[in-house]
């Protein structure tokens, strides 16, 4: 399973809404109607921190994902890429 380029800009997509649950979180795009289920907390944490963060990789560090887990959040947010919930971010 490859993953996304953790060393490129990554953003929520400004159509997808995050709710947040015990279990982790659903997201909601309201362009393709897509609904999606995070059962990981630590995902939630590294899509919070998308926004601010200079690179995907930052963002994961800045969620406290440990450098041998990159590669599984990774191929997560690659998931998320693939159904439209993340955007990489243009300047």
């Amino acid at each position: 399973m490859s993953g996304i380029d953790l060393d490129r800009t990554w953003d929520l997509h400004p159509q997808v809404s995050v709710r947040p649950e015990p279990f982790g979180a659903l997201l909601y795009h309201f362009g393709t109607r897509k609904l999606s289920f995070l059962k990981d907390l630590r995902l939630l944490a590294v899509l919070r921190a998308l926004d601010d963060a200079p690179t995907a990789r930052d963002a994961c560090t800045a969620a406290g994902v440990p450098a041998a887990d990159l590669p599984r959040y990774g191929a997560a947010l690659a998931v998320l890429a693939r159904s439209s919930m993340i955007v990489e971010r243009h300047p």
